[in-house]
């Protein structure tokens, strides 16, 4: 890497892509910078089957490859290298603090470093995601057709999703670790009135079996009483942790979650700095509009340096 850019795009999932895409095509001086090999968690991701262009789906990797050789067709500049602190004190230079030593300056910053879904860290749950374990109900619902699946959490998102669920599914189970859930009133009211749903209480899972895929959660009571619930998958739903290590959250101003505001045209409180993908605070985080958001934050990018000349 060079010591100064005008433009660093922070993260290589699809909206750092997307971003690497714009900015390679508008021969902006720019770097990618990512950690790990490009993609995020959609390399996690075992099926993709609502991209836009793709009728018949593909895997996770495989659209990661795509939109990666896509940015590459346009001379895309990418690095690996983890970032341990960004500084945003100085509004016309941004410096981004390299671990191991050493700095990159730039006059643009996109932060696309994402977020990652909360686990339950039980066994079988990593070995069986992809295969019956989901985090997502809006992404992977149609794969559940006339099936009974379970949904774990019991926050805004876990009863919405649960619902949502309800139009695919035969049966949802909500498990929820209190006696009462933490979603609003009214979200409760439409989930307590569809019979399609049911609930174990006061419950939490303490394993997930299956052998090719899920085929039961192991639970537990704060009593102490073990069960067992036959299912053909389960939606863990209880929360998003943002990718903000070494972030300014107080001038970005991050909210309650640590997630970074930003305008409709991706514009963070910090001027030159956008951001794109699951970092920003917003409600639907997924992988089209993790792309497209990314677009737009370079577009951005590109107005304020010609602002700049």
């Amino acid at each position: 890497m060079k010591e100064h850019y005008e433009l660093v795009i922070l993260g290589g999932g699809p909206a750092g892509l997307s971003a690497g895409l714009y900015a390679a095509r508008a021969r902006l001086d720019h770097v990618l910078i990512e950690q790990a090999a490009p993609g995020g968690q959609v390399l996690l991701t075992d099926w993709v089957d609502n991209y836009p262009g793709f009728p018949e789906g593909l895997t996770g990797f495989d659209l990661v490859e795509r939109m990666t050789r896509h940015a590459q067709r346009f001379d895309l500049n990418q690095a690996m290298a983890t970032v341990r602190e960004v500084d945003l004190s100085d509004a016309g230079r941004k410096i981004l603090h390299l671990e191991g030593g050493g700095t990159v300056s730039c006059d643009t910053l996109v932060l696309c470093t994402g977020a990652r879904a909360n686990t339950l860290n039980v066994p079988g749950e990593l070995e069986l995601r992809g295969k019956g374990v989901s985090y997502c109900g809006t992404c992977d619902a149609p794969f559940y057709r006339n099936m009974h699946v379970a949904v774990v959490g019991g926050g805004n998102t876990a009863i919405q999703e649960a619902e949502y669920l309800t139009k695919f599914a035969t049966r949802v189970t909500v498990i929820h670790r209190r006696r009462e859930l933490r979603a609003t009133r009214i979200i409760q009211e439409i989930a307590f009135a569809n019979d399609k749903i049911d609930f174990i209480w006061d419950s939490q899972v303490t394993a997930i079996r299956g052998d090719k895929g899920v085929e039961r959660l192991e639970l537990v009571d704060s009593g102490g009483q073990s069960a067992s619930l036959a299912v053909e998958g389960v939606f863990i739903l209880i929360g998003v942790t943002p990718n903000n290590a070494g972030l300014p959250l107080e001038l970005l101003k991050a909210d309650t979650w640590g997630f970074i505001p930003t305008d409709i045209e991706s514009r963070t409180a910090v001027p030159g700095v956008m951001a794109a993908g699951d970092i920003c605070s917003k409600d639907v985080r997924q992988i089209v509009n993790a792309a497209g958001e990314g677009a737009v934050a370079v577009l951005a990018a590109e107005k304020y340096l010609q602002g700049l000349k």
